[in-house]
């Protein structure tokens, strides 16, 4: 067991990313913090999903298919996140973040060539929906209509690795096809959503809830919540959890359409960014860092500690966007990040305790 050093300064950056994602979103809630830079709370999308998140993923791939050049994407969107923060009258930083996002497309194309295969498909679209995002995002347009793509990204991506990881259980040729017509509806959605906003909006949800709703019969968490190794059972509750918010924001969509600002646009954003992206994090993390850091993740009870904060404060904070109260909102986010914390925290002490034992 060795740690794989070469990668802390990119998870080192990641993690700066998503500190100062969480620092952005405190302000957005309405927290009174000092402001570290005058565009801060206004980049806290961009920095969760380029700068943490996109670091992250295109990091994954980089170490686990070996190839120099693949550690390109995750420097850009290292250090495009830093120069958005530090330049604020030039565009350097969303560029860069931008050709992070094409890199990832460049990698996605490599492992497509490799293996041509559903997942590897969904998760090609997936990057090219975080190109698009970013090249809308660099051109001008709103932020509500570029989060249709950001949020494809990440959909696309856990919903292709899903697929991947759930062969095991031999997805009928029909399945295969079903998700196939679910991911282009939400696909479609996206583009529909540039003509008709509402309607697009809906497209989207449709897919959303479609998705969650395939997870049941086809994704093996449903299956290992009753699994007797706890790290299995405790990825298990992660998932499931997550496919259920998934599903939430899906309805939301339908039900509400299209939200450009306000409560309901907080709602219907982050049942899907934290209850879904987020829940999925902390059950793929004891298996992502110890492929990236070359350490194993050694299992705690604890870790049912954050999980549990991060989905009722969620639980909380959409029932203070729909009460319009801000303060129950206010303090259901405060309580998402303090989650986030709890499950660094918590990821950092079980690897220093295998790297001890080890």
């Amino acid at each position: 067991m060795k740690l794989n050093r070469f990668v802390i300064p990119f998870l080192a950056l990641a993690i700066l990313a998503l500190l100062a994602a969480l620092w952005a979103g405190l302000m957005r809630l309405g927290w009174h913090l000092p402001a570290l830079t005058p565009s801060l709370a206004l980049a806290h999308g961009p920095l969760m999903i380029s700068g943490f998140l996109g670091t992250l993923i295109t990091l994954e791939r980089a170490v686990a298919l070996k190839q120099k050049w693949m550690y390109l994407p995750p420097l850009l969107a290292g250090l495009g996140w830093l120069v958005t923060l530090l330049i604020q009258d030039q565009p350097l930083g969303p560029i860069l973040l931008t050709l992070a996002s094409l890199g990832s497309v460049a990698i996605l194309v490599e492992i497509t060539r490799r293996e041509f295969a559903l997942h590897t498909i969904t998760m090609l679209f997936g990057s090219l929906t975080w190109f698009a995002g970013n090249l809308l995002w660099i051109t001008g347009s709103p932020i509500y209509q570029i989060v249709f793509w950001w949020q494809a990204f990440l959909v696309l991506t856990i919903a292709g690795e899903r697929l991947e990881l759930s062969r095991v259980l031999r997805p009928s040729r029909l399945g295969q096809w079903l998700f196939g017509i679910i991911t282009a509806a939400y696909l479609a959605g996206g583009v529909v959503s540039f003509f008709d906003f509402s309607l697009g909006a809906r497209l989207s949800g449709a897919g959303m809830l479609a998705l969650a709703l395939w997870s049941l019969r086809n994704d093996i968490a449903w299956r290992n919540l009753r699994h007797k190794l706890p790290l299995t059972r405790y990825i298990a509750f992660c998932l499931a959890l997550g496919f259920a918010w998934l599903g939430i924001g899906g309805a939301l969509n339908l039900v509400f359409g299209a939200q450009a600002a306000g409560p309901r646009y907080d709602a219907v954003l982050h049942v899907v960014f934290v209850g879904f992206v987020i829940s999925m994090i902390f059950g793929h993390a004891p298996i992502i860092f110890p492929a990236v850091l070359g350490v194993p993740i050694s299992f705690n009870p604890a870790f049912y500690f954050h999980l549990a904060i991060l989905h009722l404060s969620l639980v909380l904070r959409v029932i203070g966007d729909f009460a319009n109260f801000h303060t129950l909102r206010a303090w259901g986010g405060l309580f998402n990040e303090i989650a986030i914390l709890l499950f660094l925290g918590m990821t950092v002490y079980s690897i220093r305790k295998s790297l001890k034992t080890g």
